[in-house]
C-alpha cells in the first residue's frame, strides 16, 4: 500500500490560500532543498480540480522551471466531481475519496501533494493522509483561508523539525492513528 504525503506552505496564522502573495521572500535554497527532498520521493501526484486547472494550464508549456522535469512525466491524479475530463497526460480523474483509497491502496511508494486545501483537509478527515509536510513562513496573513478550516480535531506527532536560514520553519508530522 501506497502512502500520500501533502506539501504545504503556510504561515503563522495556517493561512495557506495564496503563498504568491507572502511566501516567496522565505523561499531560500534550504527550502528549495525540502522541496525537493518530497518530490522525488514521490512516485504520482495528487491534486484538487483548482490546481489542477491552475497547473496543466502551466506546467506542460513550461521549458524552463525545473519542476516540470517532475510534474509532467509523473503519474497525476485530480481529486474532483466536477472536472469533466483531465487533458494534462498522465492525469486520471477520481470522483470521491473511495477512489483516493483505492488509488493509495494499489500504489507502491509515495503519492505526493502541494496546495490543494480542501483535498488536504478531506485526506485528514477520512484517514487518508499519511503525512503533513508544513513549510512555515515567518508571517501573518489575516483574511485568507487556512489550511485548518472547517477541519475537525486530528491529532498529529512531530516527525522532525528544522528552522531554516530565512526564518521559516520545516515541520512534518503524521496522524497519530485512531
Amino acid at each position: 500500500m501506497g502512502r500520500i504525503a501533502a506539501n504545504l506552505f503556510t504561515t503563522l496564522d495556517g493561512s495557506a490560500e495564496r503563498p504568491d502573495r507572502w511566501h516567496f521572500p522565505y523561499f531560500d535554497d534550504a527550502m528549495g532543498q525540502a522541496v525537493d527532498r518530497h518530490t522525488s520521493r514521490c512516485d504520482a501526484y495528487l491534486m484538487g480540480r483548482v490546481l489542477y486547472e491552475q497547473w496543466a494550464q502551466y506546467w506542460p508549456a513550461n521549458e524552463e522551471d525545473d519542476f516540470r522535469l517532475f510534474i509532467n512525466p509523473v503519474r497525476k491524479y485530480v481529486l474532483s466531481s466536477t472536472l469533466g475530463e483531465a487533458t494534462w497526460e498522465g492525469t486520471t480523474v477520481l470522483r470521491s475519496l473511495d477512489d483516493v483509497r483505492r488509488v493509495r491502496e494499489e500504489t507502491d511508494g509515495t503519492i505526493g501533494m502541494s496546495g490543494s486545501l480542501t483535498t488536504v483537509r478531506s485526506l485528514l478527515g477520512a484517514g487518508l493522509l499519511d503525512e503533513l509536510d508544513l513549510l512555515v513562513d515567518p508571517v501573518v496573513v489575516s483574511g485568507e483561508r487556512r489550511w485548518t478550516d472547517e477541519l475537525d480535531r486530528v491529532p498529529l506527532e512531530l516527525v522532525s523539525s528544522e528552522a531554516l536560514p530565512a526564518g521559516a520553519l520545516h515541520l512534518v508530522y503524521r496522524p497519530v492513528p485512531a
